[in-house]
């Protein structure tokens, strides 16, 4: 497998380490009450994916790589890798691990950094998904992983940290990087005609979403509930961390009793910010809005420049009503649509409250090459994919209920839409007339590759790499 292909591993890599915690479950550390063994270590090929003892099997600078990461990922990227693909052996995982903690170090060579907030934001987002598996009980995640929710959160921000900067480190390695039509037309013209690659059938659609928008009514539900729950806490009935648990739908911060921790300012919601910088040290706010919902804020510590709060986040519900209005405003829209009053791609534009298809002019996008052309199977909503089996090239839907996640509290919601069918493609050879976008993709991708390996060859030189001799049969790294 060539060094292109290591990194697109690593990066994957890097996504199954936080996704794929339940593999760690498994038996990766030796039973402390196991005999101990002196028979030679095995090969990489040759060890059990059971128990195996851990070990330190490669240091990149200040980084290492343990044999426990390397069972991991390997069992993960076995467990992911798609039918019909060549599933990688333990050597091309290691070699991955190796170039993501090469990444890491030169990283701090190079002064590329990302931001905490970022990745408190992203680990965030990840650990919510996690939760709401066990649906949002903390007690129920302990029993599955043996690890509470914090020991967890550490875990799953090491590997975020370490995915934000090996991307962020690619793009600087490849910043400036233009793809011309030239570019293109050689790089098609380069492929033989007899491996030029099928495409499957392709659809294009379009949407137009819109959140029902929560009523005053709706909303002084949600003030009164917190009040009351203020009144409970501060009558001594109960106290702020047990309420947390109780009712918050932060599930992050509510099995920490709403402790979100230390923040800078700036970090959080300005309207956050501004309620807790104005209590005193215990007091406890009333409710407050932010683009989250409505919070209320117990202040617990500042230190300098940051602060550290508890909090009981409740996010109010649309009503019947307030669902039926959105309906009606899209069947408005809709109509003036059809009667070609305004074109679906504008009306996206200026309506659409789904922030990743409205500016494509509401239509969904292929995430590896932009293009607006999508094989079925890339349309991962079975109601989606269903609502299109019904429906004629060219119709667009009545307004359709549907429930939609929330990537930054894994919560579902309550959603209308209405689905443009706009055009099929047959299945076909590659071709630059219909396939110009992949083409382009693809060129990309090979000047990519071009540029990273060659980097790879100098920046190995600039950091203290060392492998256990049990490894070296893996020739990793290799120019």
């Amino acid at each position: 497998m060539s060094l292109p292909y290591m990194i697109e591993w690593g990066r994957k890599i890097s996504l199954f380490l936080i996704f794929g915690l339940m593999c760690q479950h498994l038996a990766i550390a030796q039973d402390s009450d196991s005999p101990a063994t002196t028979a030679e270590p095995e090969t990489p090929e040759e060890k059990p994916s059971g128990q195996v003892l851990d070990k330190i099997i490669a240091k990149v600078d200040n980084y290492i790589i343990l044999e426990s990461d390397l069972q991991k990922a390997y069992l993960e990227a076995v467990s992911q890798t798609q039918q019909g693909m060549e599933t990688p052996d333990r050597c091309q995982i290691f070699e991955s691990l190796l170039i993501n903690k090469l990444m890491m170090a030169k990283s701090e060579i190079d002064s590329v950094v990302v931001s905490e907030a970022e990745v408190i934001i992203q680990t965030d987002q990840r650990f919510n998904m996690v939760l709401q598996q066990f649906g949002g009980d903390e007690e129920t995640l302990i029993e599955a992983y043996g690890k509470t929710g914090d020991q967890l959160k550490s875990e799953i921000q090491e590997a975020v940290k370490e995915q934000m900067v090996v991307q962020k480190m690619q793009g600087v390695i490849t910043e400036g990087l233009e793809v011309s039509p030239n570019d293109v037309r050689k790089f098609f013209g380069s492929i033989p005609n007899d491996s030029l690659p099928f495409f499957s059938a392709e659809v294009s659609v379009g949407q137009i979403v819109k959140k029902p928008e929560v009523s005053q009514e709706q909303k002084d539900k949600v003030i009164e509930q917190l009040l009351s729950i203020k009144e409970r806490i501060l009558s001594g009935e109960s106290d702020f961390a047990t309420m947390a648990r109780q009712y918050s739908m932060d599930p992050g911060s509510k099995v920490q009793g709403g402790d979100l921790g230390f923040f800078r300012r700036g970090e959080l919601a300005p309207e956050y910010e501004a309620t807790a910088y104005s209590l005193k040290q215990g007091e406890i706010s009333d409710p407050v809005e932010t683009m989250f919902g409505f919070h209320m804020i117990q202040l617990l510590e500042t230190r300098g420049n940051t602060f550290n709060t508890r909090h009981i986040l409740i996010i109010p519900s649309p009503s019947e009503d307030d669902i039926k209005k959105a309906e009606r405003y899209l069947d408005s829209l809709r109509q003036q649509i059809v009667d070609e009053k305004i074109s679906f791609a504008k009306a996206a534009k200026e309506n659409s409250d789904d922030r990743e298809t409205s500016d494509n002019g509401g239509f969904f996008t292929d995430p590896g090459t932009g293009s607006n052309r999508l094989t079925l199977r890339t349309l991962e909503d079975p109601v989606l994919y269903f609502t299109l089996d019904s429906m004629e090239i060219g119709e667009i839907t009545q307004p359709i209920r549907y429930e939609n996640q929330d990537p930054r509290t894994g919560r579902s919601e309550p959603g209308v839409r209405i689905l443009y069918y706009k055009e099929r493609f047959p299945a076909h050879r590659a071709n630059l007339s219909d396939d110009y976008e992949k083409l382009k993709a693809a060129a990309r991708r090979k000047k990519e590759e071009e540029i990273l390996s060659n980097w790879f060859v100098l920046a190995k030189e600039e950091v203290f790499i060392d492998i256990d001799p049990q490894y070296d049969r893996c020739e990793v790294l290799q120019d």
